[in-house]
C-alpha cells in the first residue's frame, strides 16, 4: 500500500481528532504531535487550522453530492430512497465534527459559512427533486408543497440530529456517539413521510423503516402527572 503524503495525513489525523474530542478541544499542536511531525511542517501544508477544516468540508460536500445524484431515464426505486438516506448518514457519521460543532465553525469562518450556504441551497433543491421522484414513483401522495416541506423538514432533522442527540439522548458522563445512535435518524425521517406513503408504498416501505430503528437509552419517559 502507498504510503499516505503529509498532507493526507495532517486531514486523517485532523478528522480522527475532530470526531473523537471535538473541534474546539483540539488545536494544530496536537494535530502535529498526534502525527509526530513539527508544527512547522503542519503549516507548510495548511496555514491553520480553519484551512484543515474547510479542506475536510470540501470532501463532506463532495460526498453528499455523490449521493444526492438523481438516476437517469428511469423512476426512483426503494433502492434509490435507500441509499440516499444510508448515504447521508454514513456521510453525518464521518465527519460528525461537523455537525457536532456547526454553529461554532461557520460563525468563525467567512468562508465556511458563505460555501455552506449553496451547499444548503444545491441540498434543498435536490430533496425536493427526490421527493418528487417518489411522488412521481408512486411511493409518496403529496402536493408540491408537501413535497417542498418535507425536503425542509428532512434538511432541519438531519442538521439538528447530532446536536439533538449529544444534549438530550447522551448519558451525563458518557459523550460517545455511535454509528447506531446516528443512524437512527434514518427512522426518524421515514416517521416523517409516513403519513404520505401510498397504499402501493406501504408494505414495501414499512419494513426498512425498521431496519434503522434503534432504541435512544438517555431518552427516559415522563413521569405521568398524578391527578389531584
Amino acid at each position: 500500500m502507498a504510503k499516505l503524503k503529509t498532507r493526507d495525513r495532517i486531514l486523517q489525523a485532523s478528522l480522527e481528532l475532530f470526531n473523537e474530542v471535538g473541534e474546539r478541544n483540539v488545536s494544530t499542536n496536537h494535530i502535529s504531535a498526534e502525527l509526530g511531525i513539527s508544527p512547522g511542517n503542519l503549516y507548510y501544508h495548511f496555514r491553520n487550522k480553519q484551512q484543515i477544516i474547510y479542506e475536510l468540508y470540501l470532501g463532506y460536500e463532495d460526498e453528499v453530492k455523490q449521493t444526492l445524484q438523481l438516476p437517469q431515464g428511469r423512476p426512483l426505486t426503494l433502492d434509490d430512497k435507500r441509499g440516499y438516506l444510508e448515504g447521508i448518514f454514513d456521510g453525518m457519521w464521518r465527519f460528525r465534527f461537523f455537525h457536532r460543532d456547526l454553529e461554532h465553525m461557520l460563525e468563525s469562518d467567512d468562508q465556511l459559512r458563505g460555501r455552506y450556504r449553496e451547499f444548503a441551497q444545491y441540498c434543498l433543491a435536490q430533496g425536493k427533486a427526490i421527493y418528487q421522484g417518489l411522488v412521481d414513483a408512486g411511493y409518496l401522495n403529496a402536493s408540491s408543497e408537501e413535497v417542498e416541506a418535507l425536503s425542509y423538514n428532512s434538511w432541519i432533522l438531519m442538521t439538528s440530529w447530532v446536536g439533538f442527540l449529544r444534549t438530550v439522548v447522551q448519558e451525563e458522563g458518557n459523550p460517545t456517539l455511535t454509528s447506531a445512535m446516528i443512524r437512527r435518524g434514518i427512522y426518524q425521517i421515514m416517521a416523517l413521510e409516513r403519513v404520505f406513503l401510498t397504499e402501493f408504498a406501504q408494505d414495501q416501505i414499512r419494513p426498512m423503516e425498521q431496519e434503522f430503528f434503534a432504541p435512544l437509552a438517555g431518552i427516559k419517559p415522563s413521569p405521568v402527572a398524578e391527578e389531584s
